[in-house]
Protein backbone atom coordinates (compact mmCIF):
# COMPACT_ATOMS: atom_id res chain seq x y z
CA UNK A 1 0.00 0.00 0.00
CA UNK A 2 1.41 3.38 -0.97
CA UNK A 3 1.78 6.51 0.45
CA UNK A 4 -1.04 9.17 0.81
CA UNK A 5 -0.31 11.60 -2.12
CA UNK A 6 0.61 14.90 -0.13
CA UNK A 7 2.90 15.89 -2.72
CA UNK A 8 0.70 19.15 -3.21
CA UNK A 9 1.73 20.04 0.25
CA UNK A 10 5.17 22.38 0.73
CA UNK A 11 7.55 20.34 2.50
CA UNK A 12 8.49 22.29 4.94
CA UNK A 13 11.11 20.12 7.18
CA UNK A 14 14.65 19.42 5.69
CA UNK A 15 15.23 15.68 6.84
CA UNK A 16 13.29 12.96 8.74
CA UNK A 17 16.33 11.61 10.23
CA UNK A 18 15.67 9.16 12.80
CA UNK A 19 12.05 8.30 11.03
CA UNK A 20 11.48 4.46 10.64
CA UNK A 21 10.89 3.10 7.83
CA UNK A 22 6.90 2.30 6.99
CA UNK A 23 5.22 -1.04 7.02
CA UNK A 24 4.76 -2.79 3.72
CA UNK A 25 0.83 -3.70 4.45
CA UNK A 26 0.00 -1.39 7.37
CA UNK A 27 -3.18 -1.56 9.47
CA UNK A 28 -4.17 2.12 9.35
CA UNK A 29 -2.42 5.21 7.62
CA UNK A 30 -2.14 8.01 10.24
CA UNK A 31 -0.97 11.84 9.82
CA UNK A 32 0.67 13.87 11.91
CA UNK A 33 0.24 17.34 11.84
CA UNK A 34 3.19 20.39 12.68
CA UNK A 35 2.89 23.87 12.46
CA UNK A 36 6.73 25.93 11.52
CA UNK A 37 6.32 29.51 12.97
CA UNK A 38 7.39 31.11 9.52
CA UNK A 39 7.62 34.16 12.00
CA UNK A 40 9.76 32.76 15.21
CA UNK A 41 13.71 32.49 13.91
CA UNK A 42 13.39 28.99 14.77
CA UNK A 43 10.16 28.35 14.08
CA UNK A 44 8.98 28.45 17.34
CA UNK A 45 10.99 26.84 21.11
CA UNK A 46 9.44 23.32 19.98
CA UNK A 47 11.51 23.07 17.03
CA UNK A 48 14.81 21.36 16.06
CA UNK A 49 17.01 22.55 13.46
CA UNK A 50 15.45 19.87 10.99
CA UNK A 51 12.32 22.44 11.46
CA UNK A 52 9.97 19.18 13.39
CA UNK A 53 8.65 19.50 16.85
CA UNK A 54 10.90 17.96 18.67
CA UNK A 55 9.25 14.69 19.96
CA UNK A 56 7.13 14.46 16.37
CA UNK A 57 9.68 11.65 14.46
CA UNK A 58 9.81 9.55 17.73
CA UNK A 59 5.45 9.72 17.67
CA UNK A 60 5.14 8.98 14.22
CA UNK A 61 8.55 5.92 15.10
CA UNK A 62 5.56 5.30 18.03
CA UNK A 63 2.50 4.72 15.63
CA UNK A 64 4.92 2.98 12.77
CA UNK A 65 5.69 0.64 15.87
CA UNK A 66 2.09 -0.45 16.09
CA UNK A 67 2.40 -1.38 12.42
CA UNK A 68 0.40 1.61 11.18
CA UNK A 69 1.61 3.97 8.60
CA UNK A 70 2.66 7.56 9.57
CA UNK A 71 2.93 10.79 7.38
CA UNK A 72 4.39 14.06 8.84
CA UNK A 73 3.16 16.50 7.43
CA UNK A 74 3.15 20.72 8.17
CA UNK A 75 0.21 22.42 7.99
CA UNK A 76 1.11 25.80 6.04
CA UNK A 77 -1.90 28.36 6.03
CA UNK A 78 -1.82 29.46 2.04
CA UNK A 79 -2.36 25.93 1.58
CA UNK A 80 -5.17 25.62 4.07
CA UNK A 81 -8.42 24.17 1.10
CA UNK A 82 -4.98 21.53 -0.32
CA UNK A 83 -4.16 20.58 3.27
CA UNK A 84 -7.87 19.69 4.08
CA UNK A 85 -8.17 17.63 0.80
CA UNK A 86 -4.95 15.57 2.00
CA UNK A 87 -6.07 14.78 5.47
CA UNK A 88 -9.26 13.60 4.41
CA UNK A 89 -7.29 10.49 3.24
CA UNK A 90 -6.17 9.34 6.22
CA UNK A 91 -7.67 6.84 8.63
CA UNK A 92 -6.83 9.59 11.74
CA UNK A 93 -4.88 12.44 12.35
CA UNK A 94 -2.91 13.31 15.47
CA UNK A 95 -2.43 16.92 16.09
CA UNK A 96 1.16 18.29 17.00
CA UNK A 97 0.76 21.90 16.63
CA UNK A 98 1.02 24.36 20.31
CA UNK A 99 -2.01 25.95 20.13
CA UNK A 100 -1.39 29.86 18.89
CA UNK A 101 1.46 29.19 17.07
CA UNK A 102 -0.82 29.16 13.40
CA UNK A 103 -1.82 32.56 14.64
CA UNK A 104 1.54 33.62 14.76
CA UNK A 105 2.85 32.18 11.74
CA UNK A 106 0.15 34.18 9.79
CA UNK A 107 -2.50 31.88 9.46
CA UNK A 108 -6.17 31.77 11.52
CA UNK A 109 -6.30 29.26 14.32
CA UNK A 110 -10.25 29.17 14.15
CA UNK A 111 -10.68 28.38 10.83
CA UNK A 112 -7.78 25.19 11.12
CA UNK A 113 -10.15 24.30 14.27
CA UNK A 114 -13.30 24.68 12.92
CA UNK A 115 -12.00 22.36 9.79
CA UNK A 116 -10.87 19.64 12.27
CA UNK A 117 -13.78 19.54 14.27
CA UNK A 118 -15.79 18.79 11.36
CA UNK A 119 -13.32 16.23 10.02
CA UNK A 120 -13.24 14.28 13.30
CA UNK A 121 -16.74 13.52 12.51
CA UNK A 122 -16.18 11.09 10.14
CA UNK A 123 -12.21 10.12 11.35
CA UNK A 124 -10.49 10.45 14.76
CA UNK A 125 -8.56 13.69 15.14
CA UNK A 126 -6.58 13.32 18.19
CA UNK A 127 -7.03 16.26 20.07
CA UNK A 128 -9.83 18.14 18.50
CA UNK A 129 -9.97 21.74 19.69
CA UNK A 130 -13.11 21.44 21.21
CA UNK A 131 -11.71 18.78 23.27
CA UNK A 132 -8.88 20.70 24.29
CA UNK A 133 -11.15 24.05 24.89
CA UNK A 134 -13.46 22.01 27.33
CA UNK A 135 -10.97 19.82 28.84
CA UNK A 136 -8.17 22.50 28.97
CA UNK A 137 -10.65 25.78 29.65
CA UNK A 138 -9.66 27.75 32.74
CA UNK A 139 -12.69 26.78 34.14
CA UNK A 140 -12.53 23.02 33.17
CA UNK A 141 -12.08 22.58 37.36
CA UNK A 142 -15.85 24.32 37.77
CA UNK A 143 -17.37 21.93 35.94
CA UNK A 144 -15.86 18.85 38.80
CA UNK A 145 -16.33 21.25 41.54
CA UNK A 146 -18.98 18.96 43.46
CA UNK A 147 -16.51 15.43 42.51
CA UNK A 148 -14.15 14.09 44.88
CA UNK A 149 -11.14 15.49 42.60
CA UNK A 150 -12.61 19.08 42.90
CA UNK A 151 -13.10 21.95 45.42
CA UNK A 152 -16.73 23.28 45.73
CA UNK A 153 -15.44 26.84 46.25
CA UNK A 154 -13.96 26.63 42.48
CA UNK A 155 -16.00 29.41 40.28
CA UNK A 156 -16.19 31.17 37.42
CA UNK A 157 -16.84 34.39 36.98
CA UNK A 158 -18.60 34.74 33.83
CA UNK A 159 -19.52 38.44 34.28
CA UNK A 160 -18.04 41.33 36.22
CA UNK A 161 -21.72 41.13 38.46
CA UNK A 162 -20.82 37.30 38.97
CA UNK A 163 -17.20 38.38 40.63
CA UNK A 164 -18.90 41.11 42.49
CA UNK A 165 -21.57 38.95 44.12
CA UNK A 166 -19.13 35.71 44.69
CA UNK A 167 -15.62 37.07 45.31
CA UNK A 168 -16.31 39.02 48.73
CA UNK A 169 -17.75 35.15 49.35
CA UNK A 170 -14.37 32.91 48.26
CA UNK A 171 -12.27 35.35 49.69
CA UNK A 172 -13.73 35.39 52.93
CA UNK A 173 -12.85 31.74 53.21
CA UNK A 174 -9.44 31.17 52.18
CA UNK A 175 -6.42 32.49 50.40
CA UNK A 176 -7.37 32.54 46.35
CA UNK A 177 -6.11 31.93 43.06
CA UNK A 178 -8.03 33.79 40.47
CA UNK A 179 -6.99 33.85 36.92
CA UNK A 180 -7.90 35.69 33.89
CA UNK A 181 -8.69 33.50 30.91
CA UNK A 182 -6.89 34.81 27.91
CA UNK A 183 -3.59 35.24 29.96
CA UNK A 184 0.09 34.20 29.12
CA UNK A 185 3.25 33.40 31.01
CA UNK A 186 1.51 34.07 34.21
CA UNK A 187 0.26 37.44 33.46
CA UNK A 188 -3.46 38.29 34.87
CA UNK A 189 -3.01 35.24 37.70
CA UNK A 190 -3.20 36.54 40.79
CA UNK A 191 -2.46 34.45 44.26
CA UNK A 192 -4.57 36.47 46.29
CA UNK A 193 -4.75 36.70 50.46
CA UNK A 194 -6.62 39.19 53.37
CA UNK A 195 -4.14 41.65 54.31
CA UNK A 196 -6.04 40.74 57.73
CA UNK A 197 -5.60 36.99 58.17
CA UNK A 198 -7.77 37.35 61.73
CA UNK A 199 -10.67 37.52 59.35
CA UNK A 200 -11.11 34.32 57.91
CA UNK A 201 -14.50 32.26 58.42
CA UNK A 202 -14.22 29.00 59.00
CA UNK A 203 -16.88 27.76 56.38
CA UNK A 204 -17.48 28.43 53.00
CA UNK A 205 -20.29 31.62 53.30
CA UNK A 206 -19.92 32.06 56.48
CA UNK A 207 -19.22 35.42 55.94
CA UNK A 208 -18.90 37.95 53.12
CA UNK A 209 -15.41 40.76 52.25
CA UNK A 210 -15.99 43.99 53.07
CA UNK A 211 -15.74 45.77 50.00
CA UNK A 212 -12.68 48.33 51.87
CA UNK A 213 -11.19 45.19 53.18
CA UNK A 214 -7.56 44.51 51.96
CA UNK A 215 -5.94 42.48 49.80
CA UNK A 216 -2.11 41.05 49.30
CA UNK A 217 -1.73 40.47 45.96
CA UNK A 218 0.94 38.38 44.18
CA UNK A 219 0.78 38.17 39.98
CA UNK A 220 2.43 35.00 39.18
CA UNK A 221 4.24 36.46 35.86
CA UNK A 222 6.83 37.97 38.05
CA UNK A 223 5.93 37.42 41.81
CA UNK A 224 5.61 41.25 42.55
CA UNK A 225 3.17 42.16 44.65
CA UNK A 226 0.77 44.82 45.44
CA UNK A 227 -1.54 45.76 47.80
CA UNK A 228 -5.58 47.16 47.07
CA UNK A 229 -9.02 46.68 48.27
CA UNK A 230 -11.81 44.20 47.83
CA UNK A 231 -13.52 46.84 45.51
CA UNK A 232 -10.03 48.29 43.60
CA UNK A 233 -9.47 44.39 42.62
CA UNK A 234 -12.74 43.83 41.08
CA UNK A 235 -12.55 47.19 39.64
CA UNK A 236 -9.23 46.48 38.35
CA UNK A 237 -10.52 43.26 36.87
CA UNK A 238 -13.58 44.56 35.53
CA UNK A 239 -12.52 48.15 33.87
CA UNK A 240 -8.80 48.61 34.26
CA UNK A 241 -7.20 51.17 35.67
CA UNK A 242 -9.43 53.70 36.87
CA UNK A 243 -10.20 56.34 39.74
CA UNK A 244 -11.96 53.46 41.37
CA UNK A 245 -9.28 51.16 41.01
CA UNK A 246 -6.17 53.04 42.72
CA UNK A 247 -2.65 52.83 41.28
CA UNK A 248 -1.38 49.29 39.95
CA UNK A 249 2.50 48.64 39.44
CA UNK A 250 1.29 45.32 37.48
CA UNK A 251 2.47 45.61 33.19
CA UNK A 252 -1.17 44.27 33.03
CA UNK A 253 -4.33 46.76 31.62
CA UNK A 254 -7.12 44.36 33.70
CA UNK A 255 -10.51 44.46 31.87
CA UNK A 256 -10.52 40.69 32.00
CA UNK A 257 -13.91 40.45 31.34
CA UNK A 258 -13.69 42.49 27.78
CA UNK A 259 -15.50 41.44 24.61
CA UNK A 260 -17.90 38.69 27.19
CA UNK A 261 -17.88 34.93 28.18
CA UNK A 262 -17.82 34.09 24.51
CA UNK A 263 -14.88 36.13 24.02
CA UNK A 264 -12.85 34.67 26.20
CA UNK A 265 -13.94 37.46 28.76
CA UNK A 266 -13.98 35.34 31.70
CA UNK A 267 -12.31 34.51 35.20
CA UNK A 268 -11.86 31.36 37.52
CA UNK A 269 -10.82 31.62 41.27
CA UNK A 270 -9.84 28.48 42.83
CA UNK A 271 -8.55 27.99 46.25
CA UNK A 272 -5.06 28.27 46.55
CA UNK A 273 -3.59 25.27 48.46
CA UNK A 274 -0.18 26.13 50.51
CA UNK A 275 0.58 22.20 49.65
CA UNK A 276 2.05 23.67 46.25
CA UNK A 277 5.19 25.03 48.08
CA UNK A 278 5.13 22.45 51.00
CA UNK A 279 4.44 19.12 48.65
CA UNK A 280 4.33 20.15 45.19
CA UNK A 281 2.73 18.99 42.86
CA UNK A 282 1.88 15.51 40.51
CA UNK A 283 1.18 14.97 37.23
CA UNK A 284 -0.25 11.68 36.46
CA UNK A 285 0.91 11.70 32.18
CA UNK A 286 -2.31 9.40 30.67
CA UNK A 287 -2.19 7.91 27.19
CA UNK A 288 -5.93 7.35 26.54
CA UNK A 289 -7.29 5.70 29.91
CA UNK A 290 -3.25 3.96 30.70
CA UNK A 291 -1.45 5.65 33.25
CA UNK A 292 1.72 6.36 31.73
CA UNK A 293 3.83 7.64 34.50
CA UNK A 294 3.62 10.21 37.10
CA UNK A 295 6.24 12.96 37.70
CA UNK A 296 6.26 14.87 41.14
CA UNK A 297 7.34 18.49 40.95
CA UNK A 298 8.99 20.03 43.84
CA UNK A 299 9.47 23.62 43.15
CA UNK A 300 12.11 25.88 44.33
CA UNK A 301 11.74 29.55 45.22
CA UNK A 302 7.85 29.14 43.68
CA UNK A 303 6.37 27.90 41.01
CA UNK A 304 8.14 30.08 38.37
CA UNK A 305 11.23 28.81 39.95
CA UNK A 306 13.58 25.93 39.64
CA UNK A 307 11.79 22.32 39.80
CA UNK A 308 12.94 19.19 41.01
CA UNK A 309 11.05 16.34 39.46
CA UNK A 310 10.99 12.55 40.40
CA UNK A 311 9.21 10.23 38.24
CA UNK A 312 7.28 7.13 39.60
CA UNK A 313 6.20 4.31 37.98
CA UNK A 314 2.06 3.99 36.92
CA UNK A 315 2.37 1.09 40.03
CA UNK A 316 3.55 3.32 42.05
CA UNK A 317 2.26 2.19 45.51
CA UNK A 318 2.52 5.89 46.69
CA UNK A 319 0.12 7.32 44.02
CA UNK A 320 -2.10 3.56 43.72
CA UNK A 321 -5.50 4.94 45.88
CA UNK A 322 -5.24 8.50 43.43
CA UNK A 323 -4.99 5.95 40.27
CA UNK A 324 -7.54 3.28 40.69
CA UNK A 325 -9.53 6.82 41.57
CA UNK A 326 -8.68 8.50 38.13
CA UNK A 327 -9.22 5.13 36.00
CA UNK A 328 -12.69 4.16 37.60
CA UNK A 329 -14.19 8.26 37.56
CA UNK A 330 -12.32 9.41 34.30
CA UNK A 331 -15.55 8.97 32.46
CA UNK A 332 -17.62 11.06 35.09
CA UNK A 333 -15.13 13.63 34.70
CA UNK A 334 -15.49 13.41 30.68
CA UNK A 335 -19.20 13.98 31.31
CA UNK A 336 -18.90 16.76 33.25
CA UNK A 337 -16.73 18.29 31.15
CA UNK A 338 -19.29 17.65 27.90
CA UNK A 339 -17.25 15.02 26.44
CA UNK A 340 -17.45 11.49 25.39
CA UNK A 341 -14.98 9.29 26.04
CA UNK A 342 -14.41 8.29 22.38
CA UNK A 343 -12.79 12.01 22.29
CA UNK A 344 -10.54 11.03 25.32
CA UNK A 345 -7.06 12.04 23.98
CA UNK A 346 -4.54 10.24 23.17
CA UNK A 347 -2.04 11.78 25.34
CA UNK A 348 -3.35 14.28 28.13
CA UNK A 349 -2.44 14.98 31.79
CA UNK A 350 -4.20 15.65 35.33
CA UNK A 351 -2.03 17.35 37.89
CA UNK A 352 -2.50 16.93 41.64
CA UNK A 353 -2.48 18.75 45.05
CA UNK A 354 -2.76 17.73 48.22
CA UNK A 355 -5.68 19.16 50.39
CA UNK A 356 -6.44 18.75 53.92
CA UNK A 357 -10.21 17.57 55.45
CA UNK A 358 -11.47 16.32 51.59
CA UNK A 359 -13.00 13.44 50.39
CA UNK A 360 -10.13 13.05 48.49
CA UNK A 361 -6.67 13.79 49.82
CA UNK A 362 -5.50 14.89 46.24
CA UNK A 363 -7.33 17.30 44.04
CA UNK A 364 -6.85 18.25 40.58
CA UNK A 365 -5.32 22.11 39.77
CA UNK A 366 -5.44 21.33 36.10
CA UNK A 367 -6.08 18.93 32.94
CA UNK A 368 -3.76 19.17 30.04
CA UNK A 369 -3.96 18.08 26.71
CA UNK A 370 -2.94 20.46 24.48
CA UNK A 371 0.36 19.15 22.48
CA UNK A 372 2.03 17.91 25.53
CA UNK A 373 5.61 17.29 25.13
CA UNK A 374 7.01 13.91 25.22
CA UNK A 375 10.14 14.62 27.99
CA UNK A 376 12.67 12.12 26.95
CA UNK A 377 13.28 14.39 24.32
CA UNK A 378 12.89 17.79 25.73
CA UNK A 379 16.80 18.18 25.33
CA UNK A 380 16.73 17.97 21.35
CA UNK A 381 15.16 21.51 21.02
CA UNK A 382 17.44 23.29 19.28
CA UNK A 383 19.48 20.55 17.79
CA UNK A 384 20.51 19.20 14.78
CA UNK A 385 19.64 15.50 16.31
CA UNK A 386 18.54 13.27 18.95
CA UNK A 387 22.51 12.88 20.39
CA UNK A 388 21.98 15.32 23.34
CA UNK A 389 19.62 13.40 25.16
CA UNK A 390 20.68 11.19 27.57
CA UNK A 391 20.44 7.25 26.71
CA UNK A 392 18.18 6.76 29.45
CA UNK A 393 15.84 9.48 28.72
CA UNK A 394 15.11 9.16 25.09
CA UNK A 395 14.15 5.28 25.92
CA UNK A 396 11.89 6.75 28.17
CA UNK A 397 10.63 8.67 25.78
CA UNK A 398 10.62 5.85 22.83
CA UNK A 399 8.63 3.90 25.08
CA UNK A 400 6.59 6.41 26.19
CA UNK A 401 5.78 6.92 22.37
CA UNK A 402 5.56 3.28 21.94
CA UNK A 403 2.88 3.43 23.91
CA UNK A 404 1.24 6.31 22.08
CA UNK A 405 0.91 3.62 18.78
CA UNK A 406 -0.29 1.05 21.15
CA UNK A 407 -3.15 3.04 22.34
CA UNK A 408 -3.65 4.51 19.00
CA UNK A 409 -4.25 1.44 17.00
CA UNK A 410 -6.75 -0.13 19.75
CA UNK A 411 -8.67 2.90 19.37
CA UNK A 412 -8.79 2.02 15.80
CA UNK A 413 -9.63 -1.35 16.18
CA UNK A 414 -12.75 -0.46 18.42
CA UNK A 415 -14.38 2.04 16.24
CA UNK A 416 -13.48 -0.48 13.41
CA UNK A 417 -15.86 -3.23 15.33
Amino acid sequence: MSLIDISGLTVVATGNEGLLEQPANPKYKLALIEIYNTNHPTGGSDKMTNKHRFDSIPMANGLIASGMRSQLIHYVHTEHDKFMECVKKFDAVVVRCNPGHIDASGGSQNKFDVDMQELAKSIPVWPTAGVMNKMGAKDALCQIRTMDFGLPDTLGFYSPEDMTNLFPETIAFAPRVVKQNRGSAGEGIWIIKLKDETKYCAKYKDRKADMSEVLILKEANDNHVEEHTVGEFIEFCTNGRTDKSGTWTTIGTGKYFEGGAAAGGQMVDQRFLPSIDTTGEARFFMIGMDLYNIEHYMYIGGVSGETITTIHPPDSPTYAVTKAKLEKETPDYMKALGLDMSELPLLWAADFMSVDNHPSPLVIGEFNCSCLGVGGYLEARGKADYSTCKPEDAERGKKMCDHVGTVALAALEARKK
